[in-house]
């Protein structure tokens, strides 16, 4: 039992180091780039842990599965695929919300008529997240 909670919280811990690791290290001046290719490479590491360790399948009781009639990997490709909806939505949100943003302060420092149009842009690159969450909870319930 102490073994599947310290392989359960393993992942979490190297995650949480490394943020902290990149994120000093931004600080002392080395290269974004770099250190975003690090924070990938280290959660590439993680993603290969947990697919080589499987103990989160193992944690649900069979019962639930059965009552729900699916078998304990179809459970877990269902919880899979609506992390990757909402992941990759915030994502691509994030993206167009960085790009869009800025776009819009400065249309609306030459003229403040222009706001209530460019604000409109950004607000459709937060739907994207909206979409992601609005899937996840599809796949969940479905």
């Amino acid at each position: 039992m102490l073994f599947n909670a310290v392989l359960l919280a393993l992942p979490v811990v190297f995650l949480v180091l490394s943020v902290v690791l990149v994120t000093k290290s931004v600080h002392k001046g080395k290269s974004p780039k770099r250190s975003m290719l690090t924070q990938l490479v280290s959660f590439g590491a993680v993603l290969a842990f947990c697919i080589v360790c499987p103990v989160v399948a193992n944690a649900a009781p069979a019962e639930a599965a059965a009552a729900a009639d699916l078998t304990p990997m179809a459970d877990g490709m269902k919880y899979l695929g609506a992390a990757l909806a909402t992941g990759l939505s915030c994502i691509g949100g994030g993206i167009a919300v960085g790009k869009g943003a800025p776009a819009a302060i400065g249309a609306a420092a030459e003229d403040p008529k222009n706001f209530g149009k460019a604000i409109i842009f950004v607000a459709l690159g937060e739907g994207i997240a909206l979409y992601g969450m609005l899937i996840s909870i599809l796949i969940l319930n479905g």
